[in-house]
């Protein structure tokens, strides 16, 4: 007997997993984090309640918008190794079903940020989500600039927490917005590069299998140069102070060494894996000296 509904509860569990991993959850939990930034660096404190509502239906918009990019790209996703296991890609789930969970995730979203945050935060959301399934999905196999357009969305959580605490797009959650855009430049060449055979035979471009190497490792120095400066202007508008620009200082000159040592043609392959895993520490570090100096205030 106990053997008979070990086997019946199987399924059900993998359709729910399968689900899951449609949202893409460590990018949703990511973006969560970026959103939590947002509302902590806000002069203005938010109830409990508001807090929860702007994370879920923020969830519920980054999930909507990689299931639906999923559902684009399922054959696509066929054909690259680091894709090939997704749900629709294998088959295990309806592609039709997959369409209607992300619409569902899409609707609650905007409504649950809607009524329960601000239409501000809604329309940015929505804006994000749109400009992510629409322009960027279709657009990877069209050109690299595509990457460009993909930072935009990408950069919406830190901005859509200040929104939802302030109801207002002002300086302090614009500055938040350029450096997760400026960052993503580098962090996504990094990838690119790892991945590039994987992109070339699913017909993705991107700045190395488009323009070579050079002319992508000259993009990641300049926007890590980018980077430096604009992280520091949240010491400008007088919302940080020394704890996170030591932080930001460190951590920026960090991305910029590293983009730099991409010009050594031998070292390609190793340079994309290390300047990866800098971009990756970059966000984190940044902000919990951001969150340190918040509190310490």
């Amino acid at each position: 007997m106990t053997a008979t509904s070990e086997v019946s509860l199987e399924p059900p569990m993998r359709l729910w997993r399968d689900y899951y991993e449609l949202t893409k959850p460590r990018i949703t939990l990511f973006c969560l984090l970026m959103t939590l930034g947002g509302i902590a660096l806000a002069p203005q404190s938010m109830p409990w309640l508001k807090v929860i509502a702007t994370l879920v239906g923020s969830a519920f918009s980054v999930g909507a918008a990689n299931t639906l990019n999923m559902y684009w790209e399922r054959e696509t996703d066929k054909l690259m190794k680091r894709t090939a296991t997704r749900p629709l890609a294998t088959g295990r789930l309806d592609a039709s079903w997959a369409l209607l969970f992300g619409i569902t995730l899409a609707v609650t979203s905007v409504a649950v940020l809607g009524f329960w945050v601000n239409w501000l935060t809604s329309a940015l959301s929505l804006f994000a989500l749109l400009s992510y399934v629409l322009v960027y999905t279709p657009m990877k196999r069209i050109s690299p600039h595509a990457l460009l357009i993909g930072a935009i969305p990408g950069a919406m959580p830190p901005l859509l927490g200040w929104t939802a605490a302030t109801a207002e797009v002002s300086l302090p959650g614009l500055i938040l917005f350029a450096i997760l855009l400026i960052w993503q430049i580098p962090h996504f060449i990094a990838i690119s590069v790892n991945h590039k055979d994987d992109y070339k035979r699913a017909g993705i471009k991107t700045w190395p299998g488009e323009r070579g190497m050079r002319p992508a490792t000259v993009q990641a120095l300049l926007y890590s140069l980018a980077l430096l400066p604009v992280s520091l202007l949240l010491l400008q508008v007088g919302v940080a102070s020394y704890v996170y620009g030591i932080t930001a200082f460190a951590l920026g000159v960090w991305m910029i060494l590293m983009s730099a040592r991409g010009f050594n043609p031998t070292k390609h392959t190793q340079w994309a894996r290390q300047l990866f895993l800098v971009s990756l520490v970059y966000l984190p570090v940044l902000t919990i000296g951001l969150a340190i100096d918040v509190l310490m205030k």
